[in-house]
């Protein structure tokens, strides 16, 4: 009898919790190569995930996530464990991040911002610990905190080895919108930051030359392409054999041999060119690479296509990187999204081949989706059940050759996988985003397919709606309910009769409770539904069990549309970024 072999462990991971428990239970300390984050920035809103129209139906919206603070139980909790002075002295914290909460809780008072920056400060120690001594730190922002930001990132990282690189300003928008009293606001901070002084950094450039550059430069041609006349001598001056005139002519400071010069003559001519500097040139000379002026200066032809192009700098104002349009076919519907442009620039230029990358509000996964098809392991974050349910459903959509092996290859962690689980969320007291239980039970059953529900009113007690086809321009439809427990008979004339009202097909309840002999007969009495183009009949009203939820049963509706959510575009059609350096 042979032993059986290992199943290796998944080589990414994929969080469902607060980031913060997270972040300290679950990610090893000095395991991450690079962080980028695009936390909440203060900006007093909320914001909705934005469904695709189905048929005739309205566009509809959920609530993604709050971006509102205030000061209560958690922000004094956490100013109280920042302030400990035993942790100070534990190595974790820092005394300069402690001695600026300090001094910010005097100069901002207990509100709203400093609930934030609190907020913040927690997370950003607990990624420092994560970090690799060579690990980078990307914290994406914009100006309403950045400042504050900046100085608790110089806190923790300045103040053990770190250092500060860049502050990079993304014109996320070309053309922002006028404001009578003040400037347009059309920018974004990406505050980068490395834990030590050795790190990686693959400088970006971008993919092609701007207009003005070949306009101005590269104005002459051949039937090689166009090209700019390059001198052959660089600035100091030499005392030896560059040092001394060539053809009759004194050198400007010292003759040189550019190697694209160099690896030219001898792909032409299969030639190794070599002797002195002054040899070479006459190489080149005799046979036609260097170029002479009426007046006797030599110069070479430095074509377009051999030139790098120009570097990025700290002004990202390119089109390589803009914003995702309203039309664009990256766009998902989720608030705050970012390009994956953007994140394909940053991946690249701070993180290798298998390197592991973070992103601990990972929102619609454009961190997630990026370092997959780069080839980096990655570790995703999220407190909300729609974005897990919205990366995992992006993943399939961008790699569905490959889904099987990559979802196999994802550690799923705190989403319910048993009765227990289920009920623990179900009776979370800290949720900041309303209707976790609901909506993980909606989508989870759906398999993401449905859209969750954030109206008021009438409607209230429709936690998700779900479509199909009954004709070529005609939905069905399926509401659900979720109950996390006192499911009756009761429950089900309710669901009924909102059915009813909103012309839907099928009611669905997903409950913890299992359905009763009340609520079997109840189920009788709605009666069956035909669909017109298919053979099959079914319930219209339906109770599923999260404990069948559980064990894999799903939503099966005849003729069944899966577009409530945006398809992210095929690993084909991004494939273009790769050409950013």
């Amino acid at each position: 009898m042979t032993d059986k072999i290992a199943k290796p462990a998944p080589k990414n991971r994929l969080f469902y919790g607060d980031n913060l428990d997270v972040l300290r239970r679950k990610v090893a300390p000095e395991s991450v190569d690079l962080c980028y984050i695009d936390p909440p920035f203060n900006s007093k809103r909320n914001y909705f995930q934005i469904y695709n129209n189905q048929g005739s139906e309205d566009r509809a919206q959920a609530q993604a996530f709050v971006d509102t603070w205030e000061w209560g139980d958690e922000a004094i909790a956490g100013l109280a464990y920042i302030l400990d002075i035993e942790r100070l002295h534990s190595g974790k914290w820092t005394e300069q991040t402690v001695e600026l909460i300090r001094g910010l809780e005097k100069v901002l008072k207990r509100g709203s911002l400093l609930a934030y920056l609190v907020s913040m400060t927690l997370r950003i120690v607990e990624i420092h610990r994560v970090l690799k001594p060579t690990g980078s730190f990307y914290l994406h922002c914009d100006p309403t905190a950045s400042h504050y930001l900046k100085l608790v990132l110089d806190a923790v990282f300045c103040g053990q080895g770190g250092d500060y690189k860049n502050e990079i300003v993304w014109e996320r928008l070309k053309g922002a919108k006028a404001d009578a009293k003040q400037y347009g606001r059309n920018s974004d901070r990406v505050l980068f930051y490395t834990k030590g002084h050795t790190f990686t950094f693959n400088p970006p450039r971008l993919s092609e030359h701007n207009e003005k550059t070949v306009k101005d430069w590269y104005s002459k041609s051949d039937e090689q392409g166009k090209y700019v006349a390059r001198p052959l001598t660089a600035a100091s001056p030499s005392a030896g054999d560059s040092g001394q005139p060539w053809r009759g002519r004194p050198p400007t400071g010292h003759w040189t041999v550019p190697h694209i010069l160099a690896d030219r003559y001898e792909a032409a001519t299969g030639k190794s060119l070599v002797g002195t500097v002054r040899e070479r040139l006459d190489f080149l000379a005799d046979a036609g690479f260097i170029d002479f002026s009426p007046s006797g200066l030599p110069s070479w032809r430095r074509y377009l296509d051999e030139a790098e192009t120009p570097r990025v700098h700290d002004i990202w104002a390119d089109e390589e990187v803009k914003a995702i349009s309203r039309t664009s076919a990256e766009r998902l519907g989720y608030p705050t999204q970012k390009p994956e442009a953007l994140l394909d620039r940053i991946i690249r230029a701070s993180s290798n081949e298998g390197d592991t990358v973070l992103d601990a509000y990972c929102g619609c996964g454009t961190t997630v989706a990026v370092a997959q098809r780069l080839g980096r392991q990655w570790i995703g974050i999220d407190i909300t059940y729609q974005s897990i349910s919205l990366i995992l459903k992006r993943l399939h959509d961008k790699f569905p050759d490959d889904w099987p092996a990559i979802e196999a290859d994802i550690l799923l962690d705190g989403v319910p996988r048993d009765i227990e689980s289920a009920r623990a969320l179900a009776n979370r007291k800290d949720d900041k985003t309303r209707k976790e239980f609901e909506k993980w039970a909606v989508l989870t059953y759906s398999d993401n397919q449905a859209r969750i529900n954030d109206k008021k009113g009438a409607d209230a007690g429709i936690d998700g709606i779900a479509y199909f086809l009954i004709g070529k321009d005609q939905n069905g439809k399926a509401i659900f309910q979720v109950k996390s427990g006192g499911a009756n008979r009761a429950t089900l004339a309710t669901l009924n009769s909102d059915r009813q009202r909103e012309k839907a097909e099928f009611g669905i309840l997903i409950t913890m409770d299992l359905p009763t002999k009340a609520m079997r007969d109840e189920i009788a009495a709605a009666g069956r539904y035909k669909h017109p183009l298919l053979n099959r009949e079914d319930d219209r009203l339906q109770v599923i069990t999260v404990a069948e939820m559980l064990a894999g049963k799903r939503l099966d509706l005849p003729m069944a549309r899966g577009d409530a959510v945006k398809s992210a575009a095929a690993v084909g059609d991004s494939d273009k970024q790769e050409s950013l350096f």
